[in-house]
């Protein structure tokens, strides 16, 4: 805006405010939970949420991911399971083979 209205502020000269405190970092988490001995007894959600640096969801690094898995017989110690995620290139030729395995069904 300041260049639409001819000034020659520089980007140095911006007092820019981070949006995301220095502690915590942002993650997609999926949860499903409820009564899965019913048909219709899960409950999904996926959203984004803020956790601390220093979890196991906020370490994470590049395509890792996470499950945590509760069970009553181990409470809120969950059951971990983590390793590397699919990450682009393996999403990428996933959706080109079902997108050919769709193309040959005509």
């Amino acid at each position: 805006m300041a260049r639409e209205l001819d000034l020659h502020n520089e980007f140095a000269d911006i007092s820019i405010q981070n949006l995301i405190p220095k502690d915590c970092v942002f993650r997609y988490v999926a949860d499903l939970h409820g009564d899965l001995s019913k048909e219709t007894g899960a409950i999904l959600n996926a959203n984004l949420v803020s956790v601390p640096k220093n979890s196991m969801l906020g370490a994470l690094r590049g395509t890792d991911s996470i499950f945590e898995i509760y069970t009553v017989s181990y409470g809120d110690n969950p059951i971990v399971i983590q390793g590397a995620g699919a990450g682009a290139a393996v999403t990428a030729r996933g959706v080109f083979g079902d997108i050919l395995r769709i193309s040959d069904k005509d």
